[in-house]
C-alpha cells in the first residue's frame, strides 16, 4: 500500500520526494541556484576573488572587444571560470562531508577540481590575448 503526502510518497517502506512540475519547478530551481550562489560567496574565498575579477574585467571586455563575437568570447571565458569554481567548490564540499579521514581518492578529486579551475583561468588568458593581439594586428 502506498501513502501519498504533500511533498513525498511512501510505497513498501520506500520514500520518494514528489517532483514539482512546470513553473513551480522552475521557481524552486531558481531558489536553489540563488542559495548555491550565496553559499559559494559566503564560504569560498576563491569564488569571491574570481567574482571580483569578473566584475572588474567585464567593462574591459566591452571596451577591448571590437565585435559582439569578441566580447562574447571574453565574457564567456570569465563566466566559465565562475562555473568551474562552483563545481570545484561542490566537489570539495562533498569530499569534506563524506571524507573526514585522509584518502587518496579524496585528494585526487580535490586536485582534479583545482586543475579544472586552473585550465579555465588559462583559457581566460588565451582568449583575451588572442582578442587583444588580433585587434592590435588588424
Amino acid at each position: 500500500m502506498c501513502v501519498r503526502h504533500v511533498n513525498w510518497t511512501s510505497c513498501g517502506g520506500r520514500v520518494s520526494k514528489l517532483s514539482k512540475v512546470g513553473i513551480a519547478r522552475i521557481i524552486d530551481a531558481t531558489g536553489y541556484s540563488w542559495s548555491g550562489l550565496r553559499a559559494a560567496f559566503k564560504h569560498e574565498a576563491a569564488f569571491r576573488q574570481e567574482l571580483c575579477l569578473f566584475v572588474v574585467l567585464i567593462p574591459v571586455a566591452f571596451w577591448l572587444g571590437d565585435s559582439g563575437i569578441e566580447r562574447a568570447l571574453m565574457v564567456g571565458s570569465l563566466l566559465l571560470v565562475l562555473i568551474v569554481e562552483l563545481v570545484n567548490s561542490a566537489i570539495e564540499a562533498v569530499v569534506d562531508r563524506f571524507g573526514g579521514e585522509l584518502h587518496e581518492l579524496s585528494g585526487r578529486a580535490k586536485d582534479i577540481g583545482s586543475a579544472a579551475v586552473m585550465i579555465a583561468l588559462l583559457n581566460v588568458v588565451v582568449v583575451w590575448l588572442l582578442v587583444v593581439l588580433d585587434s592590435g594586428v588588424g
